[in-house]
C-alpha cells in the first residue's frame, strides 16, 4: 500500500497537502481499496465554509456511501471538477488527479495534530487486524 511521505493524515483516511495556507485534500489509496469502485462523488461548492471534523462530501461506491470529513477549517477554493463524470479517478490516483477540495485554512495550526506517514501506516496496520 502506498503512504506518501510528504502528506499528512486522518483517522478517517484523508490526506492532506499543506500548501503556505492551503489544504488539498482527498482520501487515501487504503480508504479507495475498502470502499471498492467509486461511482460518484458528492463535493461542496467552491466559497463554502467547512469545519474541522465535520463532513463535507462523500464517496459512493457500489459497496457503500462514505462521508468525508474535513481535516481544517476554512473556506473551500477549488473542488476536483474532473470527479463529477470520472469518480473512478479516486480509485485509479487518489494521491494524484483522484484529489477533493482545496480548502483556504482559517487557522493552518490545525495542521499539525495530522499523522505523520508513519503514524499513519501504524494506523492503517492496527485497523487492518
Amino acid at each position: 500500500m502506498n503512504i506518501p511521505d510528504d502528506l499528512m493524515y486522518t483517522k478517517e483516511h484523508e490526506w492532506v497537502k499543506v500548501e503556505g495556507s492551503t489544504a488539498t485534500i482527498g482520501v487515501t489509496e487504503y480508504a479507495a481499496e475498502q470502499l471498492g469502485d467509486i461511482v460518484y462523488a458528492e463535493l461542496p461548492a467552491e466559497n463554502e465554509a467547512v469545519t474541522k471534523d465535520e463532513t463535507f462530501g462523500a464517496l459512493e461506491s457500489v459497496k457503500a456511501v462514505s462521508d468525508c470529513y474535513s481535516p481544517v477549517t476554512g473556506k473551500v477554493v477549488e473542488i476536483n471538477d474532473v470527479l463529477a463524470e470520472n469518480p473512478e479517478t479516486v480509485n485509479e490516483d487518489p494521491y494524484g488527479d483522484g484529489w477533493m477540495v482545496r480548502i483556504e485554512m482559517s487557522d493552518p495550526s490545525e495542521a499539525e495534530g495530522l499523522m505523520d506517514h508513519k503514524a499513519y501506516a501504524a494506523f492503517v496496520a492496527e485497523e487492518s487486524k
